[in-house]
């Protein structure tokens, strides 16, 4: 491990019980500061509503930390968003976003569009799927940001669980996202959970940020970080344990492609690899081809699109 990241380690790695809620919030009112939870959603039925009544609790009747938590519907056939309004998020289709560009499919497009919906001085991502969710996730990575100005992006760290085995999540982290990452972007090796949903950061960073429109957005945004603001400004926070459904092999499969085509095309933009993954499922004829396109567009940092700027000027 570099140098670098060992005094990092020692320097930008927490536990949530380093800044106790009393001192987070003396800093948001010091600071003037507001926060802005969102939560992508995509047929979340059961977590989305637990999440947001907790945060509604913890962080805005009991503690007022959280100004506004917005869930992000991408297009849910299921009762995500009577759930989470019922809940008190604010909802909003991902559709009736800048809807002069049309919307693709992707975790990343969500997040992007959130920026224009949201107000908050720094914006926290929350995965909607989380059970025995936890106001820690927030508070943890909210934290820093609030009580040192030289932090500009926060990963929560945790315990992935499967099946009942501790440290046995995270198999696209594990196999994907940290190889790259310790061979291209050594400075970043000591994150431990690069991919995971949870994270919040300064508005300032993220709209100068361009964000990859599917599963890739995680580590394309790990990795633009790093050159924009430096490792310094990056840090991670341990919030304990991440309970969440896990899915399966081959869509794990997707997943890592789309992130491989992120890191790839950070690597060397004017060589581009086929963008699609065969995969293989066994049908009354033996094995059949499944192949499916990964994701390759991204959007560009929200400070250039108009409607972003006329708000900030209004």
């Amino acid at each position: 491990m570099l140098e670098e990241v060992e005094r990092w380690l020692a320097t930008r790695s927490w536990s949530v019980n380093d800044r106790p809620l009393h001192r987070i919030l003396a800093a948001k009112q010091r600071t003037g500061q507001s926060v802005s939870v969102v939560l992508p959603a995509l047929d979340e039925e059961e977590t989305v509503g637990d999440i947001v009544a907790v945060i509604r609790h913890d962080l805005m009747r009991q503690t007022p930390l959280v100004d506004e938590i917005v869930v992000v519907d991408s297009g849910s056939t299921d009762r995500t968003a009577e759930v989470a309004a019922a809940a008190g998020a604010r909802v909003v289709h991902r559709d009736a976003i800048l809807p002069r560009i049309p919307a693709v499919p992707g975790k990343g497009e969500v997040l992007w569009r959130s920026l224009l919906v949201t107000t908050g001085d720094i914006v926290c991502f929350v995965d909607a799927d989380l059970r025995d969710f936890s106001s820690d996730f927030v508070t943890g990575i909210v934290g820093p940001l609030l009580t040192d100005p030289d932090v500009d992006l926060v990963k929560a760290m945790y315990d992935r669980p499967l099946a009942g085995a501790a440290g046995q999540g995270g198999r696209v982290t594990e196999l994907m996202a940290r190889p790259l990452l310790n061979m291209h972007w050594p400075q970043l090796a000591g994150f431990v959970q690069p991919l995971g949903g949870e994270y919040a950061a300064r508005r300032g960073l993220l709209e100068q940020l361009p964000f990859p429109v599917g599963y890739g957005v995680e580590l394309g945004m790990l990795v633009d970080a790093l050159h924009l603001v430096g490792l310094d400004a990056l840090a991670q926070v341990d919030v304990g344990v991440r309970k969440h459904r896990h899915q399966d092999g081959q869509a794990l499969g997707r997943m890592s492609a789309a992130i491989y085509r992120t890191a790839q095309l950070r690597l060397a933009r004017g060589h581009l690899v086929r963008p699609a993954l065969t995969q293989f499922e066994r049908g009354e004829n033996g094995f059949e081809p499944r192949t499916y396109s990964v994701d390759t567009e991204e959007r560009p940092p929200m400070v250039e699109i108009a409607e972003y700027a006329e708000r900030r000027v209004a």
